[in-house]
Parts: C-alpha cells; structure tokens; sequence
C-alpha cells in the first residue's frame, strides 16, 4: 500500500516559501496597524484642539452677540465652565477663643442716622379693574427711584395689605409666634418651603451656652415642609423646637416660586423681628458650626461694618451671572434680559477688578450668608433689593451689585459700611450640604 509522504517531502522548499508569506503578511499587518494608530493619535489631537470651537462655534458666537448688544459693542469674555467641579474648601479665620467678656463696641451703631417707616396698605389703584393685592405692594417707578434716597421716608418693603373686601396674600405667622419673635434681639434665622431641603441643625458643640439662651433661632417652613420633616423623623417638641430651632410655619405663601418666597425672611429680617439689632441669615443648605456671637464679632465689630455678606467662590461680574442664569435655565431668560436691560440703562458697569476704584471685591455675593446689624441704612439696603428681587426675578445675585451701586451714586455723602468677605471665610463658619431637590426653573 501506498502512503502520501509528508508535503516537506513532496515539495522541499515549500516550507521556506510559506514560513516567508507568514513573516511578510505579520510585517504588513503590523505597519497597517500602526498606521491606524497614527492617523487615530493625529485625529483625535486635532479634535481636541480644533473640535470643540467647531461644535460650540454656534453657541459661543451667540453669548458674544448677546454682550455686544447689551454693552455697546464690547464684548465680555466668559470663562468656560470647567466639566470637573473644582473643590472649595474654608480658610483658617481668628475667631475669638470664647464669648466671656463679649462686649458690643462703643458707638458702634454711630452710622448714618435717618428714619424709615414702611407703607402697610394700598388702597385700589385709580381707574385700575383688575387691582390685585400683592405682597409687595404696587410700587410706582417714581416710587422706586425716591427710596433709593438715604432719608426719612415711608417706603415699600413687602407685607403690603391690599383694600377691604380684596383678600390679601401675606406671609401669615401664628400669635404665639409673632410674639416670640418681637423679643428677638439676636436672630439666627433660615428657611425651607416645598420641602426643597433637609433640616440643618446647628452644631450644638460650637454654640456657647451663652447664645443658646440668647439668640433666637427660627427656622420658617410651610405646612408643606413641616410634613416632610415630620416623616424625616423630625418632630417639633412641645415647645416648637426641633433641636435649637425653633420651627415657626407660614401660612398663605406670597408667591407661587418657593425661591422667590424665600426672600422674604432673608432680606427682611428687621421686619420680621422689629426689637432685633443684629440678624444672621443661613440659606437652608448651611449648617452653623460657629457660636453666632463670634460671628458678629468677627464681620461686624472687629471690621466696623453694618452688612457682611461673602462674594462669590467663582463669578465676580455680573455678565458672567446672567449667562450662568441662562446656561442653566434657572429662570425664564426674557425676564432676565429685561432686567440686565433696565440696570445697564441705569449706569450698571463690568466689574474690572484692576480698577482702583471698583467699591467691591466682587459684583456677584454668594448670598447665602448674611450678618447684619439693624441700622437705618442697613434696612433700607435690605427693603431696596428685597424690591428688586420682587419687581424682577428671585435670582437675587443679579440685583445686588445694582442695588448697592446705585444706593451709593444717590448718596454720595452718606456711607454703608458694607463688608464682602471671601467665601472661604463663609465655609469656615457655615458647612455648605446638598439640597434635598432642585426647585424647577421658574417661568414666571
């Protein structure tokens, strides 16, 4: 019988010829690849230089064209937003060691000294059918312009009652509660409507015994609110306190956007608790973890200022704002263009932080933290961007730099001892916690 040899045997050199193929066709594959790769590596570099103007091309054409329009022609370069969120931590500040001994400053209330009395009714606008009640009144522009004035006078500033036989729309408080606070001297005060947020308590460990007998501390909330703190667990004792707090509900919310309510107790806090001399007000992501004492005293007495409030960790104008506002719907962007018309109009500039005479370290506050010490200037600044916030929209970091700029161009002669501190001084004093939701954008 007959067997096929093996094909080395039948064909001597085929072996050698194959074994060369297979090391051509590897080389060749390995070149192709490595081309693949090269011109990969070179698309992608030219991607990342030239791609993303091409795809944003469009977008940041249009943010140019909208500051050309609304600045004259000059346009404002706004700082992309970076997609890794940057980490802000507190800086080390000299807080007094204790409260023993505290003493209020000698003729620390010696500032600018006028009278202010507040409009409580409106009666039905003349020739007007459709007259509703709000509860920031109607506040004429002429009005508007005449408050801005350091004077006596009789101004808006909400909590405006409309005609008999109209109802009326207010921030409506229990008895019991009103009367606690008209004996409020020292006032730590903060806010959650629509159950946006989790209860904060202060950090009893950092509170002297001294201020928890003596500073009131009031947190507002809806029925709405109290509900879901009440399933949280958190349940007011027989006192109406939950912790330091004490939980005081609001009945008959003035507005529809729970932001916009919000301010009621963040900007008027000298209405609210009329026998009060200093206020601090925490938004309701805070948490306190320092005495309220040392806190007056540190951005108040120790800087001789009436108002302290924190710029903001990353925005200093308030072009960059409105954009921010807009990128992220955070509320209807005609209103907000409305309004940055009517400020530039009204003399609103850049900020330039190379300009000597600039009045702020910044033109946009964080917001969140405020101390103030209730003297007439004070309030009036509060009751004027309360105003502001009532007449346009609740994003109140859009009104400030207007409001304090255009308060001091009408009285040159009169000061506002106004401290913008650096928000790691903020974080030092009050840690920044997520809220429980994000309110909707408002498109009202």
């Amino acid at each position: 019988m007959t067997f096929l040899k093996h094909s080395t045997e039948l064909f001597p050199n085929s072996y050698r010829a194959v074994s060369r193929g297979k090391r051509f066709g590897g080389f060749c594959k390995l070149r192709f690849l490595q081309w693949v790769f090269l011109l990969a590596a070179l698309f992608l570099t030219y991607f990342a230089t030239f791609g993303v103007n091409i795809f944003s091309h469009g977008d940041l054409d249009s943010r140019v064209l909208l500051l050309r329009e609304v600045h004259h022609g000059t346009p404002i370069v706004v700082k992309q937003p970076s997609k890794h969120r940057k980490q802000y931590r507190p800086c080390e500040i000299r807080l007094l060691d204790s409260v023993n001994g505290l003493v209020e400053p000698k003729d620390f209330t010696n500032f600018t000294q006028f009278l202010l009395d507040y409009i409580e009714k409106e009666d039905k606008l003349f020739r007007s059918n459709n007259f509703e009640p709000r509860f920031g009144g109607h506040q004429t522009l002429q009005e508007r312009e005449k408050s801005f004035y350091a004077a006596n006078q009789t101004l808006h500033c909400g909590f405006v009652k409309g005609p008999p036989g109209l109802s009326s729309t207010l921030f409506n408080l229990d008895e019991n509660d009103k009367a606690y606070m008209n004996t409020c001297v020292i006032v730590v005060s903060s806010c959650i409507f629509g159950s946006t947020d989790y209860l904060r308590r202060p950090d009893r460990r950092m509170i002297s015994e001294y201020s928890k007998k003596n500073v009131c501390f009031v947190m507002f909330v809806d029925k709405q609110t109290l509900s879901t703190l009440s399933s949280d667990g958190n349940i007011p004792n027989d006192r109406g306190y939950m912790g330091l707090w004490r939980i005081v509900v609001v009945r008959n919310l003035p507005y529809k956007d729970m932001r916009k309510t919000g301010k009621v107790p963040k900007f008027l806090s000298h209405r609210l608790f009329p026998s009060s001399r200093y206020s601090i007000w925490l938004d309701s992501k805070l948490r306190l973890i320092a005495d309220p004492m040392l806190i007056i005293e540190y951005f108040l007495w120790r800087t001789r200022s009436e108002y302290a409030i924190s710029n903001h960790y990353e925005r200093h104008c308030v072009w960059e704002e409105v954009l921010r506002n807009k990128r992220l719907n955070k509320y209807n962007h005609t209103a907000i263009d409305e309004q940055f018309a009517v400020y530039q109009s009204d003399g609103l500039t850049v900020f330039d932080p190379e300009d000597p005479s600039t009045p702020l370290p910044s033109y946009v506050p964080e917001g969140s933290f405020i101390i103030r010490a209730h003297t007439p200037i004070s309030n009036l600044f509060s009751c004027l961007w309360f105003n502001e916030v009532d007449r346009f929209t609740s994003r109140d970091q859009l009104s400030f730099a207007y409001t304090y700029l255009k308060l001091r161009r009408m009285n040159p002669d009169k000061s506002f001892h106004l401290n913008m501190f650096k928000d790691c001084e903020r974080r030092a004093t009050a840690k920044t916690l997520k809220h429980r939701l994000l309110s909707p954008p408002s498109t009202t």
